[in-house]
Formats: structure tokens, sequence, C-alpha cells
């Protein structure tokens, strides 16, 4: 039998309270008025959720991956938006920084931003450069003491209120991802600004931003880890990254079971709750189990992590599988609710548009089966 710590449970207890007493009952604004909750962020950064796993000495909380999993998966069950808020900030900007940054980048950025003084975010994706990576046009030229930064960059998570950015750019004339690298950019550095917001269907109170770089010009000391080092980076950082989001996706499936159960119970029809019908229990026990399998795995990546072992495969796996939960569980929330699954007064509906992003932002679940297929032919 698996048993958390005590500083796990701990974590569980605290993240639980403050989810379902403060974020809850914010969530539903939230949603429609596609509102950036930064209240609730800062009551994150006294709770010591913006640093999760970051060294005390860098500011953070010093705690593991199954403490940063739990956390995230217990916000997201109250609320989708402020769960990925989180979950990028922590496993996309502080997880770099306190893996690759110097001992000066850590004390002029990571110490900010693992106390929640600054929020950070992560510049990968780009119009042609999605899924494959190596494809990134955006450039980084060495001018002097300074690099200088052409180029753009779409879907970022935090984009518009951030300020520290992991950004990667092409440094080398070689194709593919090998002349990549990795770059801390303060998001009011010279030539840098958010562009278009994009407007979305569903975690609607995350701000999803395009990032424009028209001869940005940052520090030459801000490179992140060795140049033409940045796929590296990157791929070190959506191992972790994809533990958030399956922990997100769990919460989002969480939510839609207990709220499915709890209107299978109330809802009357041909004289009885609907729960004491067998193709609603049916739904009812797959949602559960398939929702208890989603976090062991997800638990099993944190903790091959916190071992310091290779876990690349088992963060995908984990990914892929509590994405695709999250997209059933919803579906069969909405299922259960009938009509009223439909329409905004009842929060299955939120829950069913917000899952669907999980299988898709931090690797689409095709990339996943390409990961987890090449481990086992690796093997």
């Amino acid at each position: 039998m698996f048993e958390l710590t005590e500083e796990q449970r701990m974590i569980q207890e605290m993240a639980r309270d403050f989810a379902q007493n403060e974020v809850k009952p914010r969530a539903v604004h939230i949603d429609r008025n596609h509102e950036f909750p930064a209240d609730l962020v800062a009551k994150m950064a006294e709770l010591g959720l913006m640093g999760v796993e970051v060294p005390e000495q860098w500011s953070g909380a010093g705690m593991d991956a199954i403490c940063y999993a739990i956390a995230v998966e217990e916000v997201s069950a109250a609320c989708g938006s402020t769960g990925v808020i989180l979950s990028a900030h922590n496993s996309l900007a502080c997880a770099p920084i306190a893996k690759f940054a110097t001992d000066a980048q850590k004390e002029k950025y990571l110490k900010p931003l693992a106390s929640g003084k600054a929020l950070g975010c992560f510049g990968l994706t780009e119009p042609s450069a999605g899924s494959d990576a190596g494809a990134i046009k955006t450039k980084a030229e060495l001018r002097g003491n300074e690099w200088v930064i052409n180029g753009s960059k779409i879907f970022i998570t935090n984009g518009k209120e951030a300020k520290t950015c992991v950004l990667f750019a092409r440094t080398e004339d070689i194709p593919g991802h090998r002349g990549l690298s990795a770059f801390i950019v303060p998001m009011d550095a010279p030539g840098f600004k958010v562009g278009k917001l994009e407007e979305k269907l569903g975690i609607v109170g995350s701000s999803t931003a395009e990032l424009v770089m028209e001869d940005c010009r940052i520090p030459k000391d801000n490179l992140l880890g060795e140049r033409g080092q940045g796929f590296k980076v990157a791929m070190f950082t959506l191992d972790g990254g994809r533990i958030g989001i399956a922990a997100q996706a769990v919460g989002i499936a969480r939510a839609a079971l207990e709220a499915a159960t709890t209107f299978a119970k109330e809802r009357i029809q041909f004289g009885k709750p609907i729960a004491e019908f067998q193709a609603i229990q049916w739904m009812l026990a797959d949602m559960a189990t398939e929702i208890d399998a989603a976090r062991l795995l997800i638990w099993r990546a944190a903790a091959m992590k916190k071992a310091g072992a290779r876990y690349s495969k088992e963060s995908a796996m984990c990914k892929l599988f509590a994405a695709e939960v999250a997209e059933r569980a919803t579906n069969k929330a909405v299922q259960i609710h009938g009509g009223y699954g439909y329409v905004k007064d009842y929060p299955v509906e939120r829950f069913f548009r917000d899952a669907k992003i999980t299988a898709i932002y931090e690797g689409t679940s095709e990339v996943q089966r390409m990961v987890i297929a090449n481990a086992i032919l690796k093997e």
C-alpha cells in the first residue's frame, strides 16, 4: 500500500483547505469573466506553493515532486485556470532555472519566482514549431556583451502577467534542435513585448499570449545552461512539466466525479435517484477507477524524479493517461447531468471545457505516445 509521508499529507491538507475554501468559490467568476486570479496567486505565494520544489536556499519550499503533484491536483480540482498558473510557473519557469542557472542567476531570478514575488513563463512554441521544437526560428545573436533576440512565441501560459521568461532561440546555424540555446529573459527588456492574447475554449482565467522580440537585448550572462544545449534544457523541463499537467488533469477529473456523484444522488427520475440505475453506477465506477490509476502513475513518475532516476517514459505515460481520463470523466459527468450538464449553472460544463487542453499542451497525446514507444523500443 502506498502511503504519503507526513510532509506530503501536510501539503495535501493545506492545499485542499485553500482550494476548497478560497479557490472554488471564485472559480465561476474567474471563468465567466476571463479573470486572472491575482489575489489567489498571491495567497499561493504566502503558502509556499509558488516554489514547491525549489530549495529553501533560493526562497522555495524545498519539498519533493510528489508534494508538487498533490498541490497542483488540489488547486485544479477547484479551478483549472488557477491550477495551470501554478503548474506552469513551478515546472516551466522555476524548474529549469533551479537546474541549469548559475548562482548569480538564481539570486537574481529564481528567488523572486520561488517566493511568488514574480511570475514566470516558458517560451518554446512558435507558429511553425509546436510539437517539432527543432523547427524554432527565433534567433539570438551575440553582439558584444548582449544577446539580441528576434522572433516570436505563441500560446505562452502566464504570458501577460509574467515578469521572467525561460526562452529558447537558435544561436547556431545548424538545422534541428542542435542549434538551440536557452535564455532567461526579463520581460521588461528592451525590444520585448506581449502581443495577441488568445480567446480560448477553457482555462480562460489563465492568460495565453503571443510574445514578440524585436531586437530584444539581454545581458550575455542571461544564457541558461550551455550554448547549443537548449533542447536539453527544454526536454528536462517538459519531463517535469508533464507531471504537473497530469496532476491538473486528475484534479479536473476528480471534480467532475464529485459533481456527478452528488447530482446522481439528488436527481430523481422514474421515482428514484438516478444513482440507483446501473448505467449511472458503471459510469461512476469507471471514472473513479481511472482517476485512481492516473494518480498512481503520476506519483510513480514523481517518486522517480525525486529519486534522481530517469523518468521521461513515466512522465509521458502519466500525462497521456491522465489527460485522456480527464476527457472521459468530464464527458461522463456531463452525460450524467443530462441537459443540466450543458448549461453554465452547473460546473461540469466548465470541467468539460477545461479538460481538453490537458491532452494538447506540454506535448500532445500523440507526442506522449512517441516518447513512450521510443523508450520501449530502446529497452
